[in-house]
């Protein structure tokens, strides 16, 4: 008779130790949005992709970009007088 025995490192892949900390969370929160932002640019490039941009698409982009450059300005000004514990990012 063999015994059918589960891999317990298959089973737990997911440990605590490989959730993210509270300082890593906190980096991510503290950079949302940009991330945001990036995402809105992104959302406006492939839209534009499969057709000749129109003006309305063109003024999209733009306006992603000025978003983009705006919330990395705010970022790089706060973290220079925040200072995130435990070394995240």
């Amino acid at each position: 008779m063999n015994h059918i025995v589960t891999v317990q490192d298959a089973v737990t892949a997911f440990e605590s130790w490989l959730e993210p900390t509270a300082a890593e969370l906190d980096a991510i929160e503290l950079e949302m949005p940009l991330i945001l932002a990036d995402v809105d640019l992104l959302d406006a490039q492939i839209t534009a992709l499969d057709r000749v941009p129109s003006e309305l698409d063109t003024r999209r982009i733009r306006r992603a970009r000025r978003r983009v450059l705006a919330a990395r300005r705010e970022l790089s000004n706060l973290s220079a007088t925040v200072t995130v514990p435990g070394g995240a990012a």
